[in-house]
């Protein structure tokens, strides 16, 4: 939290697997309260990826939707979560 408000990270996520544990470990979470990633139908292991690391709230489009609505999907689940702050971070 940053001045008693909740810190959300959001991830869209395009075949990431080779880049997303870097990146997700790199999340300072001493200020970050929870991480959302969405795997927008990824021809890799993204998703398995995501959950193994232990990235709690991960999304899967069955069929590519394009950016826009990755992040639609993001936004939502961050709003559901009470989100005060929202921070997109690309993992791709």
């Amino acid at each position: 939290m940053i001045n008693g408000k909740k810190v959300v990270v959001v991830l869209p996520a395009y075949n990431a697997s080779l880049t997303l544990e870097k990146t997700y470990r790199e999340i300072p979470f001493d200020v970050v309260d929870e991480v959302v990633l969405c795997d927008d139908a990824s021809k890799d292991n993204t998703s398995q990826l995501a959950r193994q690391l232990g990235i709690p709230h991960v999304i899967v489009h069955e069929q590519n939707k394009g950016y826009g609505a990755n992040q639609k999907s993001l936004y939502r689940k961050a709003i559901e979560v009470k989100a005060d702050i929202v921070i997109m971070l690309h993992p791709d």
